[in-house]
Protein backbone atom coordinates (compact mmCIF):
# COMPACT_ATOMS: atom_id res chain seq x y z
CA UNK A 1 0.00 0.00 0.00
CA UNK A 2 1.54 3.62 -1.05
CA UNK A 3 0.40 6.72 1.36
CA UNK A 4 1.20 10.29 -0.77
CA UNK A 5 0.18 13.24 -0.24
CA UNK A 6 -3.48 14.12 -2.63
CA UNK A 7 -4.64 17.45 -3.99
CA UNK A 8 -8.42 18.91 -4.13
CA UNK A 9 -9.33 18.13 -0.55
CA UNK A 10 -9.23 14.35 -0.89
CA UNK A 11 -7.88 13.04 2.19
CA UNK A 12 -8.43 9.54 1.28
CA UNK A 13 -8.56 7.67 -2.05
CA UNK A 14 -9.09 4.26 -2.65
CA UNK A 15 -9.05 2.81 -5.77
CA UNK A 16 -9.49 -1.00 -6.90
CA UNK A 17 -8.42 -2.14 -3.52
CA UNK A 18 -9.14 -6.17 -2.49
CA UNK A 19 -8.21 -8.39 0.09
CA UNK A 20 -8.25 -11.84 1.14
CA UNK A 21 -7.69 -13.75 3.95
CA UNK A 22 -6.73 -17.23 4.59
CA UNK A 23 -8.10 -19.57 7.31
CA UNK A 24 -7.38 -23.00 8.34
CA UNK A 25 -10.47 -26.05 8.38
CA UNK A 26 -9.26 -27.93 10.71
CA UNK A 27 -11.93 -30.80 11.14
CA UNK A 28 -9.32 -32.63 13.34
CA UNK A 29 -11.21 -31.62 16.08
CA UNK A 30 -10.15 -33.97 18.86
CA UNK A 31 -6.43 -35.18 20.39
CA UNK A 32 -7.41 -38.55 18.13
CA UNK A 33 -8.00 -37.51 15.01
CA UNK A 34 -4.71 -35.09 15.09
CA UNK A 35 -2.58 -38.13 16.08
CA UNK A 36 -3.69 -40.31 13.50
CA UNK A 37 -4.08 -37.34 10.92
CA UNK A 38 -0.46 -35.36 11.59
CA UNK A 39 0.69 -35.79 8.21
CA UNK A 40 -2.67 -34.49 6.32
CA UNK A 41 -2.55 -30.85 5.12
CA UNK A 42 -4.75 -28.47 7.04
CA UNK A 43 -7.57 -27.35 4.37
CA UNK A 44 -7.40 -23.61 3.79
CA UNK A 45 -10.04 -21.59 2.68
CA UNK A 46 -9.92 -18.46 0.96
CA UNK A 47 -12.30 -15.70 2.20
CA UNK A 48 -12.35 -12.14 0.24
CA UNK A 49 -13.07 -9.69 2.75
CA UNK A 50 -13.25 -6.24 0.56
CA UNK A 51 -13.91 -6.98 -3.67
CA UNK A 52 -12.43 -4.53 -5.94
CA UNK A 53 -13.51 -1.28 -3.99
CA UNK A 54 -13.10 2.59 -4.88
CA UNK A 55 -13.86 5.30 -3.01
CA UNK A 56 -12.70 9.13 -2.46
CA UNK A 57 -13.27 11.00 1.20
CA UNK A 58 -13.28 14.40 1.37
CA UNK A 59 -11.33 16.28 3.98
CA UNK A 60 -13.11 16.90 6.90
CA UNK A 61 -16.36 14.74 5.94
CA UNK A 62 -18.16 12.18 8.11
CA UNK A 63 -18.23 8.97 6.59
CA UNK A 64 -20.59 6.16 7.76
CA UNK A 65 -19.88 2.90 6.86
CA UNK A 66 -22.99 0.70 6.97
CA UNK A 67 -23.41 -3.31 6.60
CA UNK A 68 -24.57 -6.25 8.37
CA UNK A 69 -21.51 -8.00 10.03
CA UNK A 70 -19.21 -9.76 7.84
CA UNK A 71 -20.28 -7.10 5.25
CA UNK A 72 -16.22 -6.32 5.13
CA UNK A 73 -16.60 -2.46 6.66
CA UNK A 74 -14.57 -2.86 9.57
CA UNK A 75 -11.91 -4.72 6.97
CA UNK A 76 -12.17 -1.37 4.83
CA UNK A 77 -11.31 0.37 8.04
CA UNK A 78 -8.24 -1.45 9.20
CA UNK A 79 -7.26 -1.13 5.08
CA UNK A 80 -7.60 2.50 4.95
CA UNK A 81 -6.21 2.74 8.46
CA UNK A 82 -2.85 0.96 7.36
CA UNK A 83 -3.56 -1.79 10.21
CA UNK A 84 -4.15 -4.09 7.01
CA UNK A 85 -1.61 -4.38 3.75
CA UNK A 86 -4.24 -4.39 0.74
CA UNK A 87 -3.39 -7.56 -2.21
CA UNK A 88 -4.35 -5.12 -4.92
CA UNK A 89 -4.78 -1.44 -5.76
CA UNK A 90 -3.76 1.74 -3.81
CA UNK A 91 -4.68 4.12 -1.04
CA UNK A 92 -3.70 7.37 -0.56
CA UNK A 93 -4.00 9.47 2.70
CA UNK A 94 -3.29 12.69 3.29
CA UNK A 95 -3.34 14.01 7.03
CA UNK A 96 -2.30 11.83 10.07
CA UNK A 97 -4.21 8.83 11.29
CA UNK A 98 -5.92 7.06 14.38
CA UNK A 99 -7.90 3.94 14.48
CA UNK A 100 -10.13 3.28 17.61
CA UNK A 101 -11.49 0.02 17.61
CA UNK A 102 -11.10 -1.37 21.21
CA UNK A 103 -7.55 -0.56 21.38
CA UNK A 104 -6.39 -1.56 18.43
CA UNK A 105 -3.61 0.11 17.46
CA UNK A 106 -2.05 0.39 20.94
CA UNK A 107 0.45 -2.19 22.13
CA UNK A 108 -1.08 -4.24 24.64
CA UNK A 109 2.21 -5.04 26.51
CA UNK A 110 2.49 -1.48 27.24
CA UNK A 111 1.14 0.49 29.87
CA UNK A 112 -1.55 3.38 29.56
CA UNK A 113 1.04 5.97 30.20
CA UNK A 114 3.54 4.73 27.11
CA UNK A 115 0.88 3.74 24.88
CA UNK A 116 0.12 8.05 25.55
CA UNK A 117 3.61 9.01 24.13
CA UNK A 118 4.40 6.01 21.49
CA UNK A 119 0.97 7.30 20.17
CA UNK A 120 1.25 10.85 20.50
CA UNK A 121 4.63 10.84 19.03
CA UNK A 122 2.96 8.54 16.18
CA UNK A 123 0.61 11.67 15.44
CA UNK A 124 3.52 14.11 15.45
CA UNK A 125 3.73 15.49 19.11
CA UNK A 126 6.60 16.04 20.57
CA UNK A 127 7.58 14.97 24.01
CA UNK A 128 7.00 18.18 25.71
CA UNK A 129 3.71 18.89 23.55
CA UNK A 130 2.67 15.43 25.47
CA UNK A 131 3.96 15.97 28.91
CA UNK A 132 1.36 19.15 28.42
CA UNK A 133 -1.51 17.06 27.60
CA UNK A 134 -0.77 13.68 29.61
CA UNK A 135 -3.18 14.78 32.69
CA UNK A 136 -5.84 15.33 30.06
CA UNK A 137 -5.64 12.27 28.20
CA UNK A 138 -5.75 10.04 31.17
CA UNK A 139 -8.46 11.90 33.13
CA UNK A 140 -10.87 12.29 30.12
CA UNK A 141 -10.59 8.38 29.79
CA UNK A 142 -11.17 8.24 33.55
CA UNK A 143 -8.00 5.76 33.54
CA UNK A 144 -6.40 7.57 36.68
CA UNK A 145 -5.44 4.29 38.55
CA UNK A 146 -4.50 2.66 35.39
CA UNK A 147 -1.96 4.81 34.43
CA UNK A 148 1.01 1.99 34.88
CA UNK A 149 -1.22 -0.89 34.32
CA UNK A 150 -0.47 -2.56 31.07
CA UNK A 151 -3.08 -1.79 28.19
CA UNK A 152 -3.65 -5.88 28.36
CA UNK A 153 -5.46 -6.33 31.71
CA UNK A 154 -7.82 -3.48 30.07
CA UNK A 155 -11.55 -4.15 29.76
CA UNK A 156 -12.40 -3.59 25.68
CA UNK A 157 -14.36 -0.75 27.40
CA UNK A 158 -11.09 1.19 29.11
CA UNK A 159 -8.83 0.67 25.92
CA UNK A 160 -11.36 2.40 23.50
CA UNK A 161 -11.74 5.19 25.98
CA UNK A 162 -7.87 5.76 26.47
CA UNK A 163 -7.59 5.50 22.23
CA UNK A 164 -10.48 7.51 21.69
CA UNK A 165 -9.39 10.38 24.44
CA UNK A 166 -5.57 10.00 22.69
CA UNK A 167 -7.15 10.81 19.56
CA UNK A 168 -9.65 13.97 20.97
CA UNK A 169 -6.24 15.05 22.69
CA UNK A 170 -3.14 15.07 20.40
CA UNK A 171 -5.49 16.12 17.38
CA UNK A 172 -5.57 13.17 14.43
CA UNK A 173 -6.58 14.54 10.91
CA UNK A 174 -8.43 11.70 10.39
CA UNK A 175 -10.06 8.87 13.02
CA UNK A 176 -11.32 5.41 12.39
CA UNK A 177 -14.39 5.32 14.91
CA UNK A 178 -15.43 1.23 15.01
CA UNK A 179 -17.77 1.22 16.97
CA UNK A 180 -16.26 3.35 19.29
CA UNK A 181 -20.51 4.47 20.51
CA UNK A 182 -20.99 0.79 21.46
CA UNK A 183 -18.24 0.36 23.70
CA UNK A 184 -17.68 1.80 28.07
CA UNK A 185 -20.61 3.24 29.91
CA UNK A 186 -23.00 5.60 29.42
CA UNK A 187 -20.89 8.20 31.23
CA UNK A 188 -18.23 7.53 28.64
CA UNK A 189 -20.87 7.90 25.35
CA UNK A 190 -22.63 10.98 26.91
CA UNK A 191 -18.75 12.52 26.57
CA UNK A 192 -17.97 10.79 22.95
CA UNK A 193 -21.10 12.38 22.02
CA UNK A 194 -20.70 15.69 23.54
CA UNK A 195 -17.11 15.72 21.69
CA UNK A 196 -19.16 15.07 18.23
CA UNK A 197 -21.16 18.18 19.42
CA UNK A 198 -18.43 20.30 20.08
CA UNK A 199 -16.36 22.61 17.20
CA UNK A 200 -13.25 19.59 17.95
CA UNK A 201 -14.71 17.78 15.08
CA UNK A 202 -15.26 20.37 12.98
CA UNK A 203 -11.74 20.10 10.13
CA UNK A 204 -11.48 16.59 11.26
CA UNK A 205 -12.21 13.78 8.65
CA UNK A 206 -13.68 11.05 10.68
CA UNK A 207 -14.81 7.35 9.44
CA UNK A 208 -17.73 5.97 11.37
CA UNK A 209 -18.51 2.31 11.68
CA UNK A 210 -21.65 1.83 13.29
CA UNK A 211 -25.11 -0.20 13.97
CA UNK A 212 -27.01 2.63 15.36
CA UNK A 213 -28.71 4.42 12.24
CA UNK A 214 -29.41 7.06 15.06
CA UNK A 215 -25.63 8.16 15.08
CA UNK A 216 -25.13 8.01 11.37
CA UNK A 217 -27.74 10.36 10.27
CA UNK A 218 -27.16 12.99 12.95
CA UNK A 219 -23.36 13.27 12.25
CA UNK A 220 -22.48 11.93 8.65
CA UNK A 221 -22.17 13.65 5.38
CA UNK A 222 -22.17 10.41 3.27
CA UNK A 223 -22.89 6.94 4.28
CA UNK A 224 -21.38 3.50 2.36
CA UNK A 225 -23.45 0.30 2.10
CA UNK A 226 -21.43 -2.66 2.01
CA UNK A 227 -22.29 -6.20 1.16
CA UNK A 228 -20.37 -9.59 0.83
CA UNK A 229 -17.12 -7.46 0.48
CA UNK A 230 -18.53 -5.01 -2.10
CA UNK A 231 -19.49 -1.15 -1.69
CA UNK A 232 -23.09 -1.19 -3.05
CA UNK A 233 -23.97 2.05 -2.30
CA UNK A 234 -21.72 5.00 -1.08
CA UNK A 235 -23.94 8.47 -1.30
CA UNK A 236 -26.87 10.29 0.56
CA UNK A 237 -26.85 9.32 3.93
CA UNK A 238 -30.63 8.24 4.16
CA UNK A 239 -30.30 6.42 1.41
CA UNK A 240 -27.43 4.20 2.70
CA UNK A 241 -29.65 3.49 6.16
CA UNK A 242 -32.64 2.38 4.04
CA UNK A 243 -30.89 0.26 1.91
CA UNK A 244 -29.24 -1.06 5.35
CA UNK A 245 -32.55 -1.19 7.02
CA UNK A 246 -33.97 -3.56 3.70
CA UNK A 247 -30.88 -5.74 4.08
CA UNK A 248 -31.73 -6.72 7.72
CA UNK A 249 -35.10 -7.61 7.01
Amino acid sequence: MENVIVQNGVAIKAKNISKTFQISEDSHNTVKHRLFNIFNPTKKKLIPAVKNLSLEILKGECIGFLGRNGSGKSTLVKLLAGVYPVDSGYINIKGSTMLMNLGVGMSHELTARENVYVSGSVLGLKIKEIDHIFDEIIEFAELEEFVDTKVKFFSSGMAARLGFSIAVKAGADIMFLDEIFAVGDAKFQEKAIKVFESSWIKGKTVILVSHSMEVIRQYCHRAAFMKQGELVYFGDTEKAIQMYIEDNK
